[in-house]
């Protein structure tokens, strides 16, 4: 037990170390995280220095990590986004993958390498791209908005789609390649109505028992609870559909496209990530394990010479379909150069067809050697492409510019205050993505027509994933006000530039607050009552020109006397407090 034990740990450090390693010295040279994890699969691997053994119970662990990829990808596709995408979803992207897979299919055949079913799913497994490495890449750069940028993400989001009928295909298509028995039609409608059952209960059960199920874990107030039950709604809805006979990751992309318009999505997501972080790096370590160093050294000019085709055919093809949809020269190039080389997907697809004999082991290596070289070649790929632009500028004069994108505004805490900020700026058409952790106040504010997120805004993963760091304005009005001072000073060094505001509840916090250096601090009560004070003077007999001068006196004081009390302590600058104001002017 113990020496079963000691070797558990003596194998999960090595992998833990690899990828502490080989992520950050990838990351470093702008190579991205998934080759770094694939680098240190390959090195620490029984072809390389055998440091970790490739076991079949770590592969399905790490197997989980695609699945929850999954669910986080349902997780973004609400209805509206996808609606406002759908030209290029369904247009572009769908383009792609059929041009691509179509082109790349029928080198395979005639090139004699394989039987026409296998190289139909082997050229559409070359058609994916890499999401992960082709969004962080536009990330690093800050170019998610950029014109490219836009055009290349509907393509990744429409491979994602096709991920799970490509892997539901292969059983189908690999008996009728080994020549399995007969189809039993029988069998095949039990199946097919065994499925629609499953689906249409996870449908049923994500209408009428989800958001209640949620709303008690999360009334409970246990950060644990609520992610033990996001991990559990996960694995539940890829059992059922494991047990209806298909992909696990079905079932995870359903439950995250059902929680996709959830109140509870942000905090949901922000749960979900470690694990999958995780667990994808897992894999993709697994799969470098798998790459037999001795079959690509073997045949190293298939292996370089596949990954330049594989690039040079995918550049030109988008290249093509970009400007066909619209995009100029530079966007189009660029836009075929970062979907240009092999996605993770199509490392599972080799594993599952290999496994279905679909493949064979060799061809299934030689094929995931050209994928992982491709993404070796993506960045000086992108570089070429840059220094081909033109030098100077050109003229735009008689063209349509694209449109501005009007950024969105993060309003942390929906109580009194953030409930009345939040109609003023949707009122001036701005989008506003609000976030709380009380599902009282959420179920209240869906009353009346808000939509609001549940999430503690007190840590950063939750704005982040909430898009603080896109946001024109992130706005904190919690009633918690150590809360409140953690997340500005977390966002603030998390991200310098971000415009935050902050709500004080009352001149002691509004001090504490200053070392968080946010740009703007509002006093809660201090505006209304400045607001009493004013019609009183009003009231009273003052001019309208004599009491806007007191009140600029008094926020003038009012300033000094805190300034005090910063250097000196809360009992300072109490002269300021009995300071008459100057009636130069006069009182009627």
């Amino acid at each position: 037990m113990a020496n079963g034990s000691g070797e558990f740990l003596v194998q999960a450090a090595t992998y833990l170390g690899a990828a502490a390693v080989a992520v950050p010295l990838f990351n470093r040279f702008k190579l991205g995280s998934v080759l770094g994890y694939l680098a240190a699969g390959v090195i620490a691997g029984p072809y390389a220095l055998n440091l970790l053994r490739q076991e079949e119970g770590v592969f399905h662990i790490a197997e989980f990590g695609v699945v929850l990829f999954l669910f986080v990808i349902g997780l973004e596709l609400s209805m509206p986004r996808l609606w406002a995408l759908r030209r290029d979803i369904f247009g572009l992207g769908a383009a792609q993958m059929a041009l691509t897979g179509a082109v790349i299919g029928l080198l395979f055949v005639a090139a004699r390498v394989m039987p026409t079913a296998a190289a139909a799913i082997g050229g559409l497994s070359l058609a994916f791209s890499s999401t992960a490495f082709a969004l962080q890449y536009l990330k690093d750069r800050g170019e998610m908005n950029a014109v490219y940028g836009t055009r290349a993400f509907p393509v990744l989001l429409l491979q994602d789609l096709a991920v799970v009928p490509l892997l539901a295909s292969i059983p189908f298509i690999a008996s009728s390649v080994t020549g399995a028995e007969e189809f039993d039609m029988a069998q095949g409608w039990s199946g097919a109505l065994r499925a629609g059952l499953v689906i249409g209960a996870i449908l049923a059960l994500a209408k009428f028992a989800l958001n209640p199920l949620l709303r008690l874990v999360a009334g409970g107030g246990s950060r644990e609870a609520f992610a033990a039950m996001a991990l559990f709604l996960v694995v539940a809805a890829s059992l059922a559909v494991s047990w209806a006979g298909m992909p696990m990751g079905l079932g995870a992309f359903l439950a995250g496209a059902l929680l996709a318009e959830s109140a509870y999505r942000h905090q949901i997501e922000t749960d979900i990530e470690p694990f999958r972080g995780l667990l994808l790096g897992l894999f993709f370590i697994s799969i470098g394990m798998r790459l037999n160093l001795h079959i690509i050294a073997d045949d190293w000019l298939i292996v370089f010479g596949g990954a330049l085709g594989l690039v040079a055919v995918k550049t030109a093809l988008l290249y093509a379909l970009a400007r066909g949809f619209g995009s100029a020269h530079q966007d189009a190039l660029l836009t075929g150069c970062i979907l240009s080389q092999g996605g993770e997907f199509a490392f599972v697809v080799f594993s599952v067809g290999a496994d279905a004999a679909l493949f064979t082991s060799n061809q299934a290596t030689l094929l995931s050697a050209i994928v992982t070289i491709s993404m070796v070649i993506t960045p000086f790929a992108m570089m070429a492409a840059r220094r081909s632009a033109p030098k100077t500028a050109p003229n735009a004069e008689g063209l349509e510019m694209p449109p501005l994108k009007t950024g969105h505004v993060v309003i942390a805490g929906f109580g009194r205050m953030g409930q009345i900020i939040s109609q003023v700026i949707s009122a001036a058409d701005i989008e506003v993505v609000a976030i709380d952790n009380d599902p009282a106040h959420i179920r209240n504010a869906q009353r009346f027509g808000f939509k609001v997120y549940y999430g503690d805004a007190a840590r950063l993963d939750v704005l982040l994933t909430a898009g603080a760091s896109d946001a024109r304005a992130v706005i904190f009005t919690m009633n918690d006000r150590s809360a409140v001072n953690h997340a500005v000073a977390a966002l603030r060094q998390r991200i310098p530039n971000a415009f935050i505001m902050a709500i004080a509840h009352d001149r002691l916090h509004e001090i504490d607050l200053q070392k968080a250096a946010p740009d703007i601090i509002v006093r809660e009560t201090l505006e209304s009552s400045l607001l009493v004070a004013r019609k009183a003077l009003a009231q009273i007999g003052f001019k309208d020109g004599v009491i806007a001068d007191f009140i600029a006196q008094f926020r003038k004081s009012d300033r000094e006397r805190l300034l005090a009390q910063i250097d000196y302590g809360p009992e300072a600058g109490g002269e300021f407090m009995h300071r008459k104001f100057d009636q130069t002017g006069g009182a009627s």
